[in-house]
């Protein structure tokens, strides 16, 4: 196997498991990432005492298939609700039962207009929109580094915009989202700590819902044109969401719950991507003999042309390389269930209501699961082994009836991305700088970006 020579960073496992008050610093001054000791990367079940109760983590794959693929005895905790709800309401994501069940039967047909060969045009248009962005920073710097997290974050948005409401994302409303949200998963993440601590809130419940107005602020007055303005055309998610109707009431979706559901859209539909994209380019930043390969794959498969559809799908490397960015750096790293009826597990004993967490972060690095499991090596995937791996313990996306709906179009719009990029530069890590450092909050984030020099092939 072709495994590219490094160890990308993340938290050094701590060597015990840390008691309240050690976990409760590391919680607040970096991220849930840092509480880790060694032995949870190949535990099966753990359990931790917490003030407002037990939380249990699900690391076995025959539990994480339990827990993941039984939405009715295990559905999602009351605290994805309260971390999420400022931002998105009460929209498909955070809700349970039959609640949600009506919820995706009104959504899904919306999603038509994310089939994949459908949505390539909109894909590529902001694709090179980002590119004549990235050309123009390039050269602005003149050989300095440039922090590419933003620049990812505008090009995602961008596409899911574009899907949603047929018009392109600005610039200004690209740095409004990008400052509130990244602002949103801090106060957010310490303001769940507090709970769990059952300390008081400080006002930061108060901050979130302010942030989360600030993001729904750049659609929601676009939402109110089209509902006055709506003419029975059908030509993206919006208008797909106005015709919907709840299966049982025959009802449509009331003003609020339709921006909830589309502050979901937007922000599932772009945040995580382009936090994975920025740890893929950093991941190739470090690797120019890589850049090379996946640049003549490129080039091979479009004989120089512009890049399509079918070339898109035939690049194995870049999509391999995408997955194993995904492996490493999962967005969302920690997945919280509950358990709907008392349920024993491993000989122990959990009670309706407590707290399950299945983790992409430690399923993804258990070397029980993969070789070398905290190596970057996009290779593996092309192995018998890597390839049952991906299908048994590559969980990115969940797993189950609520896997995330969007994962192939995640995958399509970065693979073209990533190609585009890797087409028009050649990336290089900054000499002397420190790596990026990995934390947790709603996703695995840098702390200070992604910063890169970008060389115009």
């Amino acid at each position: 196997m072709h495994e590219c020579p490094f160890t990308p960073p993340y938290p050094q496992p701590l060597a015990k498991k840390p008691g309240l008050i050690r976990r409760f610093y590391l919680g607040w001054c970096k991220s849930w990432l840092d509480m880790l000791h060694g032995r949870a990367y190949t535990m099966k079940l753990g359990v931790t005492q917490l003030p407002a109760g037990r939380a249990f983590m699900v690391n076995d794959m025959a539990l994480v298939e339990q827990v993941l693929d039984d939405a009715a005895q295990f559905p999602k905790h009351r605290m994805v609700h309260d971390m999420l709800s400022p931002m998105i309401g009460n929209s498909v994501f955070v809700s349970n039962g039959e609640e949600w069940a009506h919820q995706r039967a009104m959504v899904n047909p919306a999603f038509v207009h994310t089939n994949l060969k459908r949505a390539f045009p909109l894909m590529a248009a902001a694709t090179r929109d980002m590119i004549a962005r990235m050309r123009g920073q390039a050269d602005a710097a003149g050989g300095r580094a440039v922090d590419v997290d933003p620049l990812m974050t505008h090009v995602t948005a961008d596409v899911i915009f574009r899907t949603i409401f047929s018009v392109k994302l600005g610039e200004a409303e690209a740095e409004a989202v990008y400052r509130a949200f990244g602002e949103y998963q801090s106060v957010s993440q310490r303001a769940h700590l507090l709970r769990l601590y059952r300390l008081p809130g400080f006002g930061l419940g108060r901050r979130a819902r302010r942030l989360g107005q600030r993001v729904r602020a750049v659609f929601a007055p676009m939402v109110e044109v089209r509902v006055a303005q709506r003419r029975g055309e059908r030509r993206d998610i919006l208008d797909a969401l106005l015709d919907a109707r709840h299966p049982v009431s025959g009802a449509p979706f009331t003003a609020d719950e339709l921006v909830d559901q589309l502050a979901l859209i937007f922000l599932a539909g772009h945040e995580t991507t382009a936090t994975s994209l920025g740890w893929a380019l950093y991941l190739l930043s470090e690797c120019p003999e890589m850049q090379e390969r996946l640049h003549a794959e490129i080039e091979g498969a479009t004989g120089g042309g512009p890049l399509d559809y079918e070339h898109v799908r035939a690049l194995e490397g870049v999509r391999n390389l995408y997955r194993e960015a995904l492996r490493l750096y999962p967005p969302v790293g920690f997945l919280p269930r509950t358990s709907e009826r008392p349920v024993t597990m491993r000989d122990k004993r959990i009670g309706a209501g407590e707290l399950m967490l299945v983790a992409p972060w430690l399923v993804q690095r258990n070397p029980g699961n993969w070789a070398c499991p905290h190596a970057f090596a996009p290779d593996r995937f092309a192995t018998p082994e890597g390839a049952e791996a991906l299908k048994e313990a590559w969980i990115p996306f969940g797993k189950g009836e609520r896997i995330c709906i969007g994962a192939g179009f995640a995958q399509q719009e970065a693979a073209l991305i990533l190609a585009e990029v890797i087409r028009h530069f050649r990336l290089e890590f900054p000499a002397g700088r420190r790596r990026p450092e990995v934390v947790a909050r709603l996703t695995l984030r840098p702390r200070d970006g992604f910063t890169l020099v970008l060389r115009p092939r």
